[in-house]
Order: C-alpha cells, then structure tokens, then sequence
C-alpha cells in the first residue's frame, strides 16, 4: 500500500465566518506553482455560524486540506491556530490569515527562504515574514474589491506594487532599515501573523500562540517576542507576498481591545521594553514607534552605566519620613551597580533598566534586584515606606517622567526625587 508523501510545507488559516472570502483564498492555493502533493492546508475555524465547512469540503478533491474547528466562545485566534498547526504533518508552518490572497509562486517563495544559511552564516531555522500588499486598515487602498474582482492578485501586485498607499503598512519602518530585521532592536513588533512562516519543530519548542489573548491584538506579537528570545532570527521576504482583500473590520473595537492588551504582553514578560510598549499601547501612542523609544533607553542605558548614584539614594533615605520616622523598606528607582547603605534593619529594593549591572551585583541579605525601568514593576502597591528616584533616571525624565512618578507613588507612600525635576516630589 502506498502512502502519500509528506508534505513539505502546511498552511494554516485561522477563519471566522468569512466563508466567501476563503473560497476566493484556497482557489489561490489550487493556482500553485508547487505541486499539490508537496503541500498541505488545514482550515482553522473558530467557530462560524456560516458555510465556512461546505466551502471546505468543497475543496477536498482539489487540495489536500484539513478541517479544525471549535467552539465559538469569542475571540480565540490564538487556540485557533494552534490547532490548526497540530494537524499539520509537513515540516515548515505557514500561517495566512483569510482573506490574504496569493500568487502562484507563494508557497514556493515561503519553501526558499527557509533554504541555506541564516543571516548570520549559521545554519538553522528562521521565521519569515511575507511582504503583505494592501493591508492598511485606516487607509484602504481605493477600489480594491473591484480591482480584484477582474484580476488575479499577481497582475494586482505587478500593476499596483510600486504605490505607496498599497504598500505594506509596515513598509516605512522596513524601508528605513534596508529590510534587514536583523538591523532592528524591537524585529518582533513587525511579526503580524497575516503572512509568516517558521519551521514546526520551533513552533511546537516556543509553545504556538498564547491562548490566553482572547480579543484582537497582541498575540502575534506576543508571539514574535518568544521567537526572538528563542533565538531564531527574523527575516522579511518580498517575494512571499500576499494581498490583503478588503473586509469589513471593528476598526473602533479592535483598537480599544489592542489597548486592554497591551499590559497583557508586559504581564507575560516583565521587563523594558515591555514596559515601554505598554504604556504606549494602552494610549494608542504608536508614533514615535517603540523602536524609537527602545532605542532611546539603550542609548540612556549606555551612557548611564557607570553613574554611581549610591550617595544620592542614602541621603534620601536617611531623612526623616513626614510621619518623623525612618524608611524600613526602600525602593530605588534608577539603582544602578551599587547597593546604598542604609539603616539598619532597613530592606532594599533595587530598581534599574541595565540587567548586566543587576546581574552582577553581589548577593546581600534584604537586598532585592528588579530589572525594570519603573514605568510599571511587579512590586505591590504600598510595599514600600520610600521610593528614591535616582539620576539613572533623569535621561528619561522628559519623556516617562509622568509614568515614573505614578508608579513610584503606588507602591509607596513616600517618594523622593534626586534631582530637580520641577515635580516638587519630596
């Protein structure tokens, strides 16, 4: 008896009621320059109401196509997908949200940027992004339903393809950095799950999607920061391109749920430039980019890191608190290197953004280290008679001050700045 061969690539597509929309999606796959033996697709449904399994079965004599389906019990993209990519039996994943349409060589592109070295020489798995044409949801690109209604996406994209407003939305920022992820401090922030692909072993090794994002935004990037950290690089590839076809979107919805979100990604990895993310996410602040903003703290970070500022945070401490007793558990802000020595008996907390100089700090009893910037930190609320704010600080003054005095003043009752900051916080 013989088997199919297996399959070297499996897409997955993630669907919610958009019956039409993947018909028009999987007769592109059927339009595949790779044979249709190499490659498999698996339908992940989160629960439609519509014809999304007849337009399914209706493809199963033309592609070698899977079915997962679920429970409708609201937004669950993220188990969604990840079931789709545990029926999956090729070795490289590649996920394609409904309604992204492609051209012959899609699949083909996808399989060749996995081929040969990485970007550093080494060999090894990657995750590719694919270049998505059309996809900006604030400014659609004029008459694209039309336009696609008459031609297939590859004419689109040949007659269109060199138009800034039907450009990927990512494409200013891709742009500056000669499309070379590797140039970039934050590569996870342009992993989109609309268009990617990754080697399955390394799915399944960085743990699939975070089921626990149950409303729009987040868990792609979420996603794309545990890959980073997993250390498989990021590369863009042009030639992997979808289109994005117009539907209909809670534009007003999803933005408000990308904010109840965006503390979520801080609260899975509490460090920087979650913090950073976070309290620009919340506020829909994407302008300057978090790149920018990251970038920023690392410049800071360079130039502060010999500062000694154990002298500042004792003489705060050893002031008298307005009730005219002595802090007993102080937390410094901006701590650098450097324990202060402070009364006895007194615990300390030390807050700093530079991990190497946390790390190397000598064990000491009721010392306790917090890699944070101290926008927002795991310590509780009220835990704390005094909080310092050190100079380490002052480099980020101008622009997190607000966020810096906010905290400061949750977890403690009083807090003290070391520099004049026009604040009048004693």
């Amino acid at each position: 008896m013989t088997h199919p061969p297996v399959p070297q690539v499996c897409v997955v597509i993630p669907t919610y009621n958009r019956a039409e929309l993947l018909r028009r999606q999987l007769e592109g796959l059927i339009r595949q320059s790779l044979p249709p033996e190499r490659f498999e697709v698996v339908v992940a449904d989160d629960g439609s109401a519509d014809h999304t399994a007849e337009v399914v079965a209706s493809f199963s004599g033309k592609l070698r196509i899977g079915f997962h389906t679920q429970e409708d019990l609201g937004f669950r993209a993220a188990a969604a997908r990840n079931g789709g990519a545990r029926l999956a039996t090729a070795p490289l994943l590649v996920f394609l949200d409904t309604g992204a349409l492609v051209g012959p060589d899609f699949l083909a592109e996808h399989i060749a940027a996995h081929a040969g070295p990485r970007p550093d020489g080494t060999p090894g798995g990657r995750l590719v992004l694919g270049y998505t044409y059309g996809y900006n949801p604030y400014r659609p690109f004029p008459g694209l339903a039309e336009i696609l209604a008459q031609s297939d996406p590859e004419d689109v994209v040949r007659t269109y393809g060199g138009r800034k407003d039907f450009q990927d939305l990512r494409h200013p920022e891709l742009a500056e950095a000669g499309f070379d992820l590797g140039r970039l401090a934050t590569p996870w922030m342009h992993v989109w799950a609309l268009n990617l692909s990754l080697p399955t072993a390394d799915f399944e090794a960085v743990g699939g999607f975070d089921e626990d994002f149950r409303s729009w935004g987040g868990e792609d990037l979420e996603f794309g920061f545990r890959v980073h950290e997993h250390g498989l690089p990021l590369v863009l590839s042009q030639r992997a391109w979808a289109l994005e076809s117009p539907h209909e979107r809670d534009l007003d919805g999803n933005r408000t749920s990308n904010c109840a979100n965006s503390w979520l990604l801080w609260e899975k990895h509490p460090e920087p430039v979650m913090e950073l993310y976070g309290a620009m996410y919340s506020r829909n602040h994407y302008d300057p980019p978090l790149e920018y903003e990251y970038g920023r703290l690392l410049e800071w970070q360079e130039h502060a890191r010999d500062l000694d500022v154990r002298a500042e945070a004792e003489r705060l401490a050893a002031e008298p608190l307005p009730d005219g007793g002595t802090a007993s558990r102080v937390v410094v802000l901006g701590a650098g290197g450097h324990p202060p020595r402070l009364p006895d008996g007194a615990s300390c907390t030390l807050v700093d953004f530079d991990r190497g100089l946390l790390d190397a700090l000598p064990a000491a009893d009721r010392v306790t280290a917090v890699h944070a910037v101290g926008l927002r930190t795991v310590l509780a609320a009220g835990s704390a008679d005094l909080v310092v704010i050190t100079s380490r600080l002052r480099g980020l003054w101008g622009r997190w001050s607000g966020d810096l005095l906010d905290e400061a003043r949750r977890i403690g009752a009083t807090v003290r700045v070391a520099f004049d900051d026009g604040s009048g916080s004693r």
